[in-house]
């Protein structure tokens, strides 16, 4: 019956790609829209329920609006920290049982932190719907912080630093740009945490990041899957509904001011080949900007198909790899271009080219047929990551905690095949000035930086 299921979702969507690839842009076929329920506890606690009876399945998320963007200086890492502190025993939960009891029935559970949130889920049968919100709420009343589970768990994420950072060639390109690009606003520093900070937390420190940002009033619960509303709203009042409201969650988050001049960075790093990296400041994920950034990004830098990648890999050969990113999350962030140099070729020469693949810009707009591609590549995206209940799920609860807006679950469909060609250069105009513009060659060799303001690219 599941295979059976699956099948036919499959065919669905392969004829609305299907549907991308034949049609002309204008009539490219909209998915159907979230039939969701929101409420609020008197906690706080926001809850989205979406029905979906298509496999006896449910998935659970909790989203917690903390990430590494509420960190202190001096005590980076904490919510990644957390992350690996909630599985590690409650009041009526042993250390590791949570997800062990969860496969033990089949599911699948884990989690996952960023810059702005911390994200909690698992995927069960149906018929488990009542075990999975009791852990959920378990751990959210109840969850033992104690200086033995710290220090265990610090030296478990030390050692995820070394192996996806320290000891990888290119693992800490992100501190390097992230670093230099910011001076004030705390996506300066990482998700995973300076080893400095980790060695210098306490459990003071630990259980006061606890009890400020794990309260109902700081979550949100998506539950997408074969469920009753009616039911599941029951079990959720009964569960989360006793676990008191906490103090008003602190928002006081430091703006980074705007650049006045172009910024110039040397740096050395360990690692065999150079780089360089050009980037400016951005807007912030759901403003309208945004949403040409995106297809800026996609025609410029995304793949082996993008401008910079055929201008520097394929026809001038300055470089061994090409690739950027519009980073559009919670607060304003960055666009940069990346490529990485193969010896005996010149950095600033590659500069000067990154330069100016993202000046052209805006001088000469994108063509009528990157920007259909775009779009149609977007659609294909949408309507694939809206398949299983999981993305469902991701799709509400993003819209909810770093939206603020759950429409947006389903609107940005329609903001996105609205962008124009003229949209995308006027955002190119907007956010790629020289004054804002921030460079960094990076050279092989010791951990060593210095900058300097203005200068321009020669």
């Amino acid at each position: 019956m599941l295979r059976n299921q699956t099948s036919r979702a499959l065919a669905v969507a392969g004829s609305l790609l299907l549907s991308l690839a034949a049609t002309p842009q204008d009539t490219i076929v909209r998915p159907p829209k979230f039939d969701y329920t929101m409420t609020t506890l008197p906690n706080g606690l926001q809850v989205v329920f979406l029905e979906d009876h298509s496999t006896p399945i449910i998935h659970l998320s909790m989203w917690y609006h903390v990430g590494s963007k509420n960190e202190k200086a001096g005590r980076t890492g904490f919510a990644h920290l957390f992350e690996h502190l909630m599985f590690k025993g409650s009041k009526n939960v042993r250390a590791d049982q949570h997800p062990s009891w969860i496969t033990s029935i089949g599911g699948q559970a884990n989690a996952s932190t960023d810059e702005d949130a911390t994200i909690f889920w698992q995927t069960v049968p149906a018929q488990y719907l009542p075990l999975v919100l009791w852990l959920e709420a378990d751990r959210l009343g109840s969850l033992e912080v104690s200086e033995e589970k710290f220090l265990s768990e610090r030296e478990v994420v030390k050692e995820e630093r070394r192996m996806r950072v320290d000891n990888v060639p290119y693992g800490g390109l992100s501190e390097v740009i992230f670093d230099k690009a910011f001076t004030t606003h705390p996506y300066k520093h990482q998700t995973i945490g300076s080893m400095k900070d980790l060695e210098a937390a306490s459990i003071a420190d630990v259980r006061r990041f606890y009890e400020t940002y794990y309260v109902p009033n700081n979550a949100t619960l998506t539950l997408v899957g074969d469920f009753d509303s009616k039911q599941a709203l029951t079990l959720v009042q009964q569960y989360f509904g006793r676990i008191p409201q906490g103090k008003p969650v602190p928002r006081d988050i430091p703006k980074e001011p705007k650049p006045t001049a172009e910024r110039r960075f040397t740096v050395e790093q360990p690692w065999p080949l150079p780089a360089v990296v050009v980037g400016y400041p951005i807007t912030n994920d759901g403003h309208p900007d945004a949403y040409p950034l995106h297809i800026l990004a996609k025609v410029l830098s995304d793949g082996q198909g993008s401008r910079i990648y055929r201008s520097m890999v394929y026809e001038k050969q300055l470089a061994l790899a090409a690739f950027g990113d519009a980073k559009l999350i919670e607060h304003p962030n960055l666009f940069y271009a990346v490529a990485v140099i193969p010896q005996g070729r010149s950095t600033e020469t590659a500069l000067k080219e990154l330069t100016a693949q993202v000046d052209t810009m805006k001088t000469t707009p994108i063509t009528a047929e990157e920007l259909n591609r775009a779009k149609r590549q977007f659609a294909r995206d949408y309507i694939l990551g809206r398949e299983t209940i999981q993305q469902k799920a991701l799709h509400l609860a993003h819209a909810v905690v770093i939206h603020d807006d759950i429409k947006t679950a389903d609107g940005e469909f329609d903001l996105f095949q609205k962008v124009t060609v003229e949209d995308v250069q006027r955002v190119a105009r907007t956010y790629f000035t020289p004054e804002s513009r921030f460079l960094i060659t990076i050279n092989p060799g010791a951990a060593r930086t210095s900058a300097q303001v203005g200068g321009g690219v020669r």
